[in-house]
């Protein structure tokens, strides 16, 4: 009997698309193990010939899974759902699932990537207003995009990719201290969602690398 390989994530415990994808591992029930990639330690261990040979593009999040490696969070996500549907993150009605679509690549695409690390390095002192900036005007159309569509999460009652995307994005502006006053909406679909042990135990706080200073 062949022996199949537990799942292996590259991840950083502060990477809001690793933490995309270990919402999405919990949720679906799929044990794996990790291997810790951080971001700032060495330089920067993404940067290393043995981690390219991983990821070409050097960045967090990459799964080793089923024989083959797959990067990038969203791609990965779309991969779990596709071979292990329960219980399924996509809409089956064709509107909704294109909508979940919708405000995953508008954060995933239109706000986290301009506020990443390697970004942030380059912009310098003014990093935190360059921060704010960008989560703001992205948060202030999604506000107005699930403010007359959403449910109790953000596409209807059952958790989807959507908020997957959602919870670490808050996070960030969080972390990088964007009033969320203007924000009701994805401020009450994220506090909604915290309350799920999915989001829980991937939390950043609860990762084997997170500093012992900020675990829960």
């Amino acid at each position: 009997m062949a022996v199949v390989e537990k799942p292996l994530l590259f991840s950083y415990f502060r990477s809001s698309c690793s933490w995309r994808v270990r919402i999405a591992l919990a949720l679906k029930g799929i044990q794996y193990d990790q291997h810790t990639i951080s971001l700032i330690q060495d330089g920067g261990q993404q940067l290393t010939d043995e981690y390219r040979r991983v990821n070409p593009m050097q960045q967090v999040p990459a799964l080793r899974i089923d024989g083959v490696t797959l990067s990038q969070s969203l791609a990965i996500i779309e991969y779990l759902e596709e071979t292990r549907p329960d219980p399924p993150l996509l809409p089956r009605d064709p509107i909704k699932r294109a909508q979940c679509r919708m405000i995953s690549d508008h954060i995933a695409s239109g706000i986290q990537p301009v506020q990443n690390l390697a970004v942030l390095q380059r912009v310098g002192d003014e990093k935190l207003e360059w921060a704010q900036h960008f989560i703001t005007k992205g948060f202030q159309a999604l506000e107005l995009l699930l403010k007359d569509g959403a449910g109790r999460y953000c596409v209807g009652d059952e958790v989807t990719m959507a908020d997957l995307c959602l919870v670490p994005q808050v996070a960030n502006a969080d972390r990088f201290k964007v009033d969320m006053t203007p924000y009701p909406t994805i401020c009450r679909i994220n506090k909604a969602l915290l309350q799920l042990e999915a989001f829980q135990v991937s939390h950043p706080s609860r990762q084997p690398d997170t500093p012992p200073e900020l675990r829960a």
